[in-house]
C-alpha cells in the first residue's frame, strides 16, 4: 500500500517542449517576413491590375482605383520600354559578372593552393574585399567625377573622351563598378568552397599524374557546382535590381536611355500623381523574369549525382509502366 500511495504522489519531471519554443524564437522573423516583405508582394500583384491615382482636390489627395485588367502588361510590351529596360539591366549585369566570376575563379584558386606558396595572401584579400566595405552610392559618385569631361582622367592623360556622354563608355564604366565592388565577395565564397573540397581527391589524382590544370577542371569545378550556383543565382538577384549606379552615375539612363534599368523606370513611374499600376506590373515581370533565370541557372548548375538520380527515376517509372501494361 505505501508502494502504491507513493508512486501515486510520484509525478513525473517536466519536460521541456523543445518544438514550441523552436517555434517562437524564430516567430520575430515570420511576422517582420509578412509585414514587409509578403504583404507588399501580394499588394503588388494586386495593384498591377488597376490603375491608382493621386489627385489633388480642394479635400486635399483622393485616390482614384480603377480595374483594368491586363492592361498595364499589354501597355508595357506594347510601347516597347520594358523590353528595352530589360535588355539593359541583362547587359550591364553580364559585363560585369562574367569578368568577375572567371577573376574570382583565379584568385581563389591562388589563394588556396598551397603548393604556390604565395607572400602577402592575406594582405591582397583585404585589399581586394575593401571595395565591397564602401557604399555603392558613394563609388557611383566619385568615378562620375573621375570621367566627367574636364574630370581627372582626361586631365591626367591630356585626352578629351566623353566617357559618360557615349553609350559603350556608361556601361563599361557600370560594369567595372560592379566588377570591382563584388570581386572580393564572390572570391572569398569560392575560397570557401575550394577549401571545403576533400584534399585527398587532390593528392589521388596527383598520384595518377593529373595536371594542376586537369584537376582544376575535373575535380575543383565540379564540386564548386553549390557555390557557384549560390554566387549566380545572387548576383543575377542583385543585377535584375541593379538602380543606384547607373541612376547616379548618368541622369535619366544617358543617352538613348542606355543605362536605364527596370528598377530605375519602376522608380521613376512612382509619384504624387502618377499611376502606381504600371510600375507595380513592371515589379511583377521582375519578379517572374528572376523566377525563370533561377530555374534556368539551377537546372544549368545541376550535379552529374543529381542528373543520374533523376534519369533512374524516370527509368524506374517506365518500368513501372510497362510492368503495370504486361499485367493488362
Amino acid at each position: 500500500m505505501v508502494v502504491a500511495k507513493a508512486q501515486a504522489k510520484y509525478q513525473r519531471p517536466h519536460k521541456l517542449k523543445y518544438g514550441k519554443w523552436g517555434l517562437i524564437f524564430i516567430l520575430p522573423f515570420f511576422i517582420a517576413y509578412g509585414v514587409f516583405q509578403l504583404y507588399p508582394l501580394i499588394m503588388t500583384f494586386y495593384y498591377s491590375f488597376f490603375t491608382k491615382f493621386r489627385e489633388l482636390t480642394l479635400e486635399g489627395y483622393v485616390e482614384n482605383l480603377n480595374f483594368v485588367g491586363f492592361k498595364n502588361y499589354i501597355d508595357a510590351f506594347q510601347t516597347g520600354h520594358i523590353v528595352k529596360y530589360f535588355g539593359n539591366t541583362l547587359i550591364l549585369w553580364l559585363l560585369g559578372f562574367v569578368p568577375q566570376i572567371l577573376v574570382s575563379l583565379l584568385f581563389a584558386s591562388w589563394f588556396t593552393d598551397l603548393r604556390l606558396k604565395l607572400k602577402g595572401t592575406g594582405a591582397a584579400k583585404v585589399i581586394l574585399y575593401l571595395p565591397n566595405m564602401l557604399m555603392a552610392s558613394s563609388v557611383a559618385v566619385l568615378f562620375a567625377e573621375l570621367f566627367a569631361g574636364t574630370g581627372p582622367i582626361n586631365l591626367l592623360f591630356g585626352t578629351d573622351i566623353r566617357f559618360l556622354e557615349t553609350e559603350w563608355g556608361i556601361r563599361l564604366i557600370i560594369a567595372f563598378i560592379n566588377f570591382l565592388m563584388w570581386t572580393g565577395n564572390t572570391t572569398i565564397l569560392l575560397m570557401a568552397g575550394i577549401m571545403g573540397i576533400d584534399p585527398a581527391l587532390y593528392e589521388a589524382s596527383s598520384i595518377d599524374g593529373a595536371s594542376a590544370g586537369q584537376q582544376f577542371r575535373k575535380i575543383t569545378l565540379p564540386m564548386l557546382k553549390p557555390i557557384m550556383l549560390y554566387v549566380m543565382v545572387t548576383s543575377m538577384i542583385g543585377g535584375l535590381q541593379m538602380f543606384d549606379i547607373p541612376n547616379l552615375l548618368v541622369k535619366n539612363g544617358g543617352p538613348n536611355e542606355v543605362a536605364k534599368t527596370v528598377v530605375m523606370s519602376i522608380s521613376a513611374g512612382i509619384g504624387p500623381s502618377k499611376d502606381t499600376g504600371a510600375p507595380a506590373a513592371a515589379s511583377v515581370l521582375l519578379f517572374f523574369v528572376a523566377g525563370i533565370v533561377g530555374m534556368f541557372l539551377f537546372r544549368l548548375m545541376q550535379s552529374d549525382d543529381e542528373k543520374e538520380a533523376k534519369a533512374y527515376k524516370k527509368a524506374q517509372k517506365k518500368a513501372e509502366k510497362l510492368g503495370k501494361k504486361e499485367v493488362r
